[in-house]
């Protein structure tokens, strides 16, 4: 997945997506990895309390390009809303403003964008930060 020019324009790279991997799970994030005939198709990338210290936080969803429009990158959310809602009321995530399909893809599934980071992590670039409240019962 590191080969996906989304990834490429943040400079990530195999090395790097390992390292940066390797050290979220050293520090209590979980990544569940989703599998097509037992090979990697996604995985999503979640910390409880992750944002402020009292809202879920999902750093990263990928999905291959090749399986991508299969409903992975959804069951991977699902996955990691029902994980995050039952420590926390909220969840924030951030999407780079260039990412629209991201964008209508979290909006589509309940999230608001409540603000902009610019330049936050490459010069350029605001990162949209979207939130998303857990439903009532």
């Amino acid at each position: 997945m590191a080969a996906n020019s989304l990834w490429q324009r943040y400079g990530v790279t195999t090395a790097t997506a390992a390292s940066r991997l390797h050290a979220g799970l050293e520090s209590g994030a979980t990544i569940v990895v989703a599998e097509v005939d037992r090979a990697a198709a996604g995985f999503v990338w979640y910390v409880a309390g992750g944002a402020f210290q009292r809202s879920g936080y999902i750093m990263l969803i990928g999905v291959d390009p090749g399986v991508q429009g299969q409903g992975i990158g959804h069951a991977l959310l699902e996955h990691a809303e029902a994980a995050l809602f039952t420590a926390t009321d909220s969840i924030m995530l951030l999407v780079s403003d260039f990412n629209i399909a991201a964008q209508r893809f979290y909006r589509g599934r309940g999230y608001l964008q409540v603000g902009a980071i610019p330049d936050y992590v490459i010069p350029g670039v605001d990162e949209l930060v979207f939130f998303k409240r857990r439903p009532s019962r």
